[in-house]
């Protein structure tokens, strides 16, 4: 179904102060879109920033941050160590929004 690389599930925009979740995924159950609104808000606002969950061609769900060029409130170690925070903690939610991705987008059997 998808040919692009890199998949926007959702991001969150600090400078903004807006939350986008890609329309194709709005079949989620609610629960788990309010998990990932909550998880990335909760992130941009305390470190800052731009982030986005993107899927990579095989389907794997990984975290790209990005911040504004003079932005110095932006807390860089602050997000590689909230990110590691994010992937123990929701572990099992990462993997079954990629197992979800595999399935409905990729057309893998399980």
């Amino acid at each position: 179904m998808y040919q692009e690389e890199n998949i926007v599930l959702c991001a969150s925009n600090a400078y903004e102060k807006k939350y986008y979740l890609n329309p194709d995924f709005e079949g989620l159950p609610e629960t788990i879109k309010d998990e990932l609104k909550i998880m990335c808000v909760l992130y941009t606002e305390e470190i800052g920033g731009i982030l986005a969950l993107k899927y990579e061609e095989d389907g794997s769900l990984i975290f790209e941050v990005s911040s504004e060029e003079n932005d110095f409130m932006y807390d860089e170690i602050g997000s590689r160590l909230k990110i590691k925070q994010l992937q123990q903690t929701k572990g099992e939610l990462l993997q079954s929004l990629e197992l979800y991705y595999k399935v409905f987008f990729l057309g893998e059997e399980i």
